[in-house]
């Protein structure tokens, strides 16, 4: 199986400068470029045991990522103005985004959003590679913060769930399997339930939980299968979505360059001129050409989807500082420097030149500001009602008595709002009177679109020609919510 890794420069070029002679031994091993390091010879998966980490960069992700966790089951909790914060019904095509409800009708509105979105993450990953998949990814969070937590605390640390995988399926392994999957499965259910919260408010997700199933079966059979998703992808499935699934890590291979800021070793100081070795005590590493990567593995053992962060930036790699953590621990240990493996871009380890936007980025991020700039636009010009008038198709103007002439029209009513509302049209704007056909007050529901014709009656000495031209305004009582310009037609004499 071909892994589809970015190395963002050749070691072996860099090296030829830089040493002026270096053996071939100490030449860069491109082997890993051919496989995956989940996938063994025969094509079978490899079972990635990550050693337990700590550290500084642990605990802010840490603290990061729970309060995440924490806001993505409390908001389907919190309203406003009677509306949740988030929900996005498909069923009844009713979205809601911070209390402001959105339907079919603001499709446009989404279409640019969605480009707003994705420019987001080409400038966000041009500039800082995949700090989004390590620190707010749902796929990172839930697996590395809340099911391998309960994994180390079951199973244990890595040496010891190992040792555990070889044991036969009786006696404490499958006691251990089965205690860990009920959890997981309740976990599931959580996630499952919190998730059809977004689509159908918690208030149907509760009628679905306190009710037999076969009331609500189709509520039923989604939290089932919900449930049954989250359950494979956390307890079987695990990092393959980050390098099988996911479409980021390709799209990381497209977007980085050696500008970008990523989770990168320092290679200059890691390898020097003789490369890697082990620790010796009282020796001057420097002076030797010996690099200060002591060559302990353990960058490789806390890395959860198994990958060697000194073969260079790989798409496997989802930025979660572990192998950071682990480098300093043991840089600590041995009295190096730390910041071997650390945040930094490629011409930054490599020149040591400073962190600055590209042109590239920069345009990104000025195309971004302009999209988002006029999405904002449009949701401030957005009207809670929007009325569309025209002329009922195949018809003229009628002559009515005492010189009155009319015109017939449909209206199309769409209530953007979260309520109910009475409507009435008036004309604004030209010497007309309006009735509407069928009652000159709409009720019109929320989220509802309704047809209504009404007849225009203007007199004689008023028309300015074969076209005079109207303004008719739609009114919730004495509110003006609405208008909509149309021409009245005449005999123009």
């Amino acid at each position: 199986m071909i892994s589809h890794t970015l190395f963002l420069v050749q070691k072996n070029d860099l090296y030829s400068n830089k040493t002026n002679g270096m053996s071939d031994l100490h030449k860069m091993d491109e082997s890993f470029r051919d496989t995956i390091g989940t996938v063994d010879k025969d094509g079978k998966r490899t079972w990635v045991f990550a050693k337990k980490v700590s550290g500084k960069w642990f605990n802010r992700r840490q603290l990061f990522s729970y309060s995440l966790l924490a806001l993505l089951f409390i908001a389907p909790f919190i309203k406003i103005g009677g509306e949740p914060l988030l929900m996005f019904n498909i069923i009844k095509r009713k979205f809601v985004i911070f209390g402001q409800v959105f339907w079919p009708e603001d499709s446009y509105l989404f279409a640019i959003g969605m480009l707003a979105f994705v420019l987001l993450i080409i400038v966000f990953t041009v500039v800082f590679g995949r700090l989004f998949c390590g620190w707010a990814c749902p796929q990172t969070l839930f697996l590395e913060f809340i099911f391998r937590r309960i994994e180390f605390w079951i199973d244990g640390d890595s040496n010891q769930q190992k040792k555990l995988d070889k044991l036969p399926w009786k006696g404490q392994k499958l006691r251990k399997r089965l205690l860990k999957w009920f959890i997981y499965w309740m976990i599931s259910i959580l996630i499952a339930n919190t998730l059809l919260a977004y689509i159908i408010s918690y208030e149907e997700v509760i009628t679905i939980i306190t009710s037999p199933p076969n009331e609500h079966i189709v509520g039923f059979i989604a939290v089932l299968l919900f449930t049954s998703v989250f359950f494979t992808v956390f307890t079987w499935f695990r990092e393959q979505v980050c390098i099988a699934v996911c479409p980021y890590g390709r799209l990381q291979g497209v977007l980085l360059d050696e500008n970008s800021v990523l989770v990168a070793y320092d290679y200059i100081r890691g390898e020097r001129k003789e490369g890697r070795s082990k620790f010796r005590k009282n020796e001057n590493r420097a002076e030797l050409g010996k690099g200060d990567c002591i060559d302990c593995n353990q960058c490789v053992n806390v890395c959860p989807t198994g990958i060697d962060i000194r073969n260079g930036t790989q798409l496997e790699c989802v930025n979660c500082t572990a192998c950071m953590d682990a480098c300093d621990f043991m840089m600590d240990k041995v009295g190096l420097d730390k910041g071997l493996i650390r945040y930094d871009s490629e011409k930054g380890i490599k020149s040591g030149v400073d962190f600055n936007l590209t042109a590239r980025a920069k345009a990104y991020i000025i195309l971004m500001f302009v999209i988002l700039g006029l999405l904002i636009g449009l949701l401030f010009a957005r009207n809670d009602v929007e009325a569309t008038v025209l002329r009922v198709k195949g018809t003229t103007y009628q002559k009515l008595r005492n010189k009155m002439y009319s015109n017939l029209y449909d209206v199309t009513l769409i209530n953007k709002t979260s309520d109910t509302l009475s409507l009435k049209m008036k004309i604004i704007e030209g010497d007309a009177t309006v009735e509407t056909i069928g009652g000159n007050v709409v009720i019109l529901e929320t989220g509802v679109q309704i047809h209504r014709r009404i007849m225009v009656q203007m007199h004689k000495s008023k028309l300015t020609g074969f076209k005079t031209p109207i303004t008719i305004g739609v009114f919730e009582g004495k509110e003006l919510i609405e208008e909509a310009e149309v021409n009245f037609s005449g005999p123009g004499f």
